[in-house]
């Protein structure tokens, strides 16, 4: 039931990350630092790709990405469409490998050390769900202020 839920909340903000990186009026403002804001929209949506297909794509889908984390938020003026395009695969990422995913393995211990010690693979599934809706209010409120 969880995986459900889980795979419901990942499709849910990943379809809403794509309608904030898509409603930007002007495509440049995705990448626009301002007013002490530390890091652009684009740089949070790669950020978010880059996590998610770290964590569930390569640990719990098997798909060998390879994740460059300081690339994320070093990397400018990606043209909108490729951002939504990394999104929709991301969704789909998601999707498939949560499918696999079983209510037995959620309880067991996460495959890779994330944080000072090592949790149960639904603590980690949870976490970045919250991770996920703690940056995508950001971009929110970066293309409210800034894409005027």
């Amino acid at each position: 039931m969880l995986v459900q839920t889980l795979k419901t909340l990942f499709c849910r903000d990943l379809n809403r990350l794509r309608l904030e990186i898509d409603s930007y009026q002007d495509e440049a403002k995705i990448w626009h630092i301002d007013k002490g804001i530390a890091n652009s929209a684009g740089n949070l949506c790669l950020h978010l790709v880059g996590n998610l297909n770290t964590y569930i794509g390569v640990e719990l889908g098997k798909t060998g990405y390879v994740r460059q984390r300081e690339r994320e938020f070093s990397l400018k003026d990606i043209p909108k469409a490729e951002l939504l395009q990394k999104i929709d695969e991301t969704i789909k990422v998601i999707d498939k490998a949560l499918d696999n995913v079983t209510e037995e393995q959620l309880q067991q211990e996460y495959p890779m050390l994330v944080f000072d010690e090592m949790t149960s693979t639904e603590y980690l599934l949870v976490h970045l769900t919250t991770h996920l809706t703690y940056h995508l209010g950001q971009i929110n409120y970066h293309r409210r202020l800034l894409d005027l």
